[in-house]
C-alpha cells in the first residue's frame, strides 16, 4: 500500500503534503524498472512501485527525481525526460498515513540491469524493499500483483503508443 515512500525524509514525514519525484525508468527494450516493496512488519503486504521519493531541501523535483534513481537503484546515467503525469495519493505506511503530491518523469538508460539495489536506501526503506525488476508493458497488463500507480500498465501502454504528453496527465486521486 505504501509503494511511494522511499527517501530520507521518510524519517522526519510529520504529515501534510509530501512532494514526492517518480521515475518512469524504460530500458532499450522499453522494459519499466520497478521495485518490489512491504509493509516493514509485513512482508505478505507487498506491492510494486517506480522508483522516487520525497524531495528534500530545496532541491527541485528533478534533482529528488535523479538523487532518489541513484540512491534506490544505483543507476546514475539516464536522459530524464518531461513530467508525464502528476498524482495525489494517500495511504498507511510504516505506522502512519502519507499524504502525497507525485510528479512522474519519463528517464531512459542503456542499462538492462540493475547495480546493487539499495546502497543508498535508508533503515526504513532496508526493511521494506525487497528488490527491483524490469518489466514488459505485456507482463504488467498479466500481473496479478499490486502496482502502483494502479493504472501503470494501461498507461505505459499508451505511452510507448503515442509518446509522452504535450504536458502532464493528472491521473485519478488513490486514496488507500
Amino acid at each position: 500500500m505504501g509503494a511511494e515512500v522511499t527517501s530520507a525524509e521518510q524519517d522526519t514525514y510529520e504529515g501534510g503534503l509530501r512532494r514526492v519525484a517518480r521515475v518512469v525508468l524504460l530500458d532499450p527494450e522499453d522494459r519499466i524498472l520497478l521495485l518490489h516493496g512491504h509493509e516493514p512488519d509485513d512482508p505478505a503486504d507487498d506491492w510494486w512501485f517506480t522508483p522516487g521519493g520525497g524531495v528534500e531541501g530545496d532541491e527541485t523535483r528533478e534533482q529528488a527525481a535523479r538523487r532518489e534513481l541513484l540512491e534506490e537503484t544505483g543507476i546514475s546515467d539516464v536522459d530524464l525526460g518531461p513530467v508525464l503525469w502528476r498524482r495525489r495519493c494517500s495511504f498507511p505506511f510504516a505506522g502512519r498515513r502519507w499524504d502525497q503530491d507525485e510528479w512522474y518523469y519519463l528517464a531512459r538508460t542503456a542499462r538492462t540491469g540493475t547495480e546493487a539495489v539499495g546502497a543508498g536506501l535508508t533503515e526504513l526503506e532496508r526493511r521494506s524493499v525487497a528488490g527491483a525488476r524490469w518489466w514488459t508493458c505485456e507482463e504488467l497488463t498479466r500481473a496479478r500483483e499490486t502496482v502502483y500507480p494502479t493504472r501503470l500498465a494501461e498507461l505505459l501502454r499508451t505511452l510507448l503508443d503515442e509518446g509522452p504528453p504535450a504536458g502532464p496527465v493528472t491521473l485519478d486521486t488513490e486514496i488507500v
